[in-house]
């Protein structure tokens, strides 16, 4: 089996595929500190509650955006779980190649889902991830990463009314009924949800126009993707599982590496 990991600013993600099925998964969260000997007994007890053992899991990989957990955790895969991870980066295989500006800023999680969109969908795609920050990259018809978009994710708009305004509390993060809001936490559940749909809709047709692409799939993902992509024709495909499937795909192409 195969164990992926997706080390995200607020979330770590993993997935257990066994060839190119996904068993389970679960989460820990990124922010709490942890020795190595705290990361693999979460991971261990974690296997064990999903009915995993440690000894079915040959291989991993690992996609980070946070440098400073990565020798903990690196440190628990190798003593707990037996595996030496294969870390996405400089030198990897994807299948994608990166024609921006300076690739090496180019995140490993985007990079991750980069390589899922085109090798599911196809080309050319614009791949939205909702996460703590929301993006757009756009990956051409022959895989190209030509270019990405970065804005605040809806987690962080809404940490900034809660936290810098004296009298809004903190709320849940849903559609309301109708944007005319008559109470507090309604009317800022219609400006960040509506606020983001309209966003999301304005980028993906300047990114058509500016880039001349009309025929674009666009494909989301995220955990707050579903809400938006489910009030907008413009996405049309929502995709939960992406990066956990990109990484299973990289581990593919570079098989045997070490």
């Amino acid at each position: 089996m195969l164990l992926v990991v997706d080390v995200g600013n607020t979330n770590t993600n993993f997935g257990v595929y066994k060839e190119d099925k996904l068993q389970v998964k679960f989460r820990l969260m990124t922010k709490s500190p942890r020795t190595s000997d705290e990361w693999g007994m979460s991971i261990i007890d974690l296997l064990k509650l999903n009915q995993i053992s440690k000894e079915d899991i040959h291989g991993c990989i690992i996609s980070s955006v946070v440098p400073n957990v990565m020798h903990s955790l690196k440190g628990a895969l190798e003593r707990y779980v037996k595996v030496n991870p294969l870390i996405v980066g400089p030198g990897v295989k994807t299948g994608i190649k990166i024609i921006t500006e300076n690739p090496r800023e180019i995140g490993a999680d985007r990079i991750v889902d980069a390589v899922a969109a085109y090798e599911k969908y196809g080309g050319p795609v614009l791949v939205m991830d909702f996460g703590t920050a929301t993006t757009y990259d756009l990956v051409t018809a022959d895989g190209c990463f030509a270019a990405g978009i970065t804005a605040p994710g809806i987690r962080i708009s809404a940490k900034a009314l809660w936290e810098d305004t004296a009298k809004l509390p903190e709320i849940e993060i849903k559609k309301p009924d109708s944007i005319l809001a008559q109470e507090t936490i309604t009317s800022m559940q219609a400006g960040l949800v509506y606020g983001q749909i309209g966003q999301t809709e304005y980028i993906i047709r300047k990114v058509k126009e500016e880039s001349g692409i009309e025929d674009l799939i666009v494909v989301a993902t995220g955990g707050l993707g579903s809400i938006i992509s489910s009030e907008t024709d413009a996405i049309d495909v929502y995709d939960r599982q992406l990066t956990l499937e990109g990484l299973r795909l990289i581990y593919e192409k570079n098989r045997g590496k070490k």
